[in-house]
């Protein structure tokens, strides 16, 4: 069985473990012609928008039965962490603009986890990290709170502060996710470290050990930014999202002394001061989104769908913000930019669900 990008997801003869695995690889495979040496062709040009709602939807499966304790249970993870990565790689873009774009796609805890699994793999890829270790951290980025599962629900809807006992139990969450993985089967060293290392700061401060500088993982260095970002633009229940560039800022001075530094300059210039799918307002008037990178961080480039007197335009403009015209004026929240679009009018054929 091949995905739908033509990666290999089953050999013949694989004996296939549970339901939970039938259904993932019937959800994002294309079945091999028992006659014939090739798969057959996808109907479907692929999509990073797909593939990224298919491991929500496979995560949503996967993580309960962790959870639970069942052994065994955590195989499913290596199909969806590949998906992942071949999401990233088909279209970085796409899959960036799911984070802002795609809050819908499943619960909170779940998509929070792809999420930050789509920036995991994008920076551990801008590091050129061995292949192998790209693997273990994106599948420590999907399963980092599993530990917390049964009550995460109940910390997305409480606006209040913790009291001591919620505190302590969010405390142990790492530590309850590597006992659970171990017991599930995983024997990964580095992705049982950054799932242990994902809340721990440089300075020392984190938890569950208070380890701090070199002592830290790379991987969990790497989902430790991620997952704070992705939290940051994501909406609650109890809160609006940040302003993509206000999440980053915010990052970058309140948590100045809790992280590496250098990694958090790495995610700044990849994600661009003005990240994939932040709406703005250019100087011209027009409003749109940011749907490119451009030659650098602050010039991105931008698809306007609002004229500047304010008319929906029949057709989407690429701006090349570097033109004085159609320089970035502000960052807009949804509600002020007002836009109803489908992802595949500014993205294309990968961003199709």
């Amino acid at each position: 069985m091949h995905g739908e990008t033509g990666g290999l997801l089953a050999r013949l003869g694989h004996v296939i473990s549970s339901e939970n695995q039938i259904a993932l690889l019937l959800a994002r495979g294309v079945i091999a012609d028992a006659s014939a040496d090739v798969p057959r062709t996808a109907t479907e040009a692929p999509s990073a928008l797909r593939m990224l709602n298919l491991v929500t939807a496979g995560l949503a499966l996967v993580l309960p039965t962790i959870a639970a304790g069942q052994a065994g249970s955590h195989l499913p993870l290596a199909a969806l962490a590949q998906l992942v990565e071949e999401a990233v790689v088909l279209d970085a873009d796409v899959a960036l603009a799911c984070i802002l774009h795609n809050q819908g796609a499943g619960d909170f805890a779940v998509r929070h986890s792809v999420d930050t699994a789509v920036i995991t793999a994008l920076l551990a890829r801008a590091l050129k990290l061995d292949e192998g270790v790209i693997r273990s951290v994106v599948l420590a980025a999907l399963s980092m709170n599993v530990g917390m599962l049964e009550r995460h629900a109940d910390f997305q809807h409480k606006a209040g502060p913790l009291d001591a006992q919620e505190r302590a139990y969010l405390r142990a969450h790492p530590q309850a996710g590597v006992d659970l993985l171990r017991a599930a089967g995983v024997t990964d060293a580095v992705w049982l470290q950054a799932v242990l290392q994902h809340h721990e700061n440089i300075d020392g401060s984190g938890y569950p050990l208070g380890t701090q500088g070199a002592a830290i993982g790379i991987g969990a260095r790497l989902i430790m930014l991620a997952d704070r970002y992705c939290a940051r633009v994501s909406k609650r229940s109890y809160r609006q999202p940040l302003l993509p560039n206000v999440a980053l800022r915010e990052m970058l001075m309140a948590d100045k002394a809790t992280l590496d530094a250098p990694l958090a300059s790495l995610l700044v210039r990849e994600l661009g001061i003005y990240p994939i799918g932040t709406y703005v307002k250019l100087l011209n008037g027009e409003i749109g989104v940011v749907t490119r990178k451009g030659l650098n961080a602050t010039t991105p480039h931008v698809q306007s769908l609002i004229g500047p007197r304010g008319a929906r335009l029949d057709v989407p403009l690429r701006r090349d913000t570097r033109v004085d015209l159609h320089a970035i004026r502000e960052v807009l929240s949804a509600e002020q930019a007002g836009l109803q679009f489908r992802p595949d009018q500014l993205w294309g054929r990968s961003a199709r669900t």
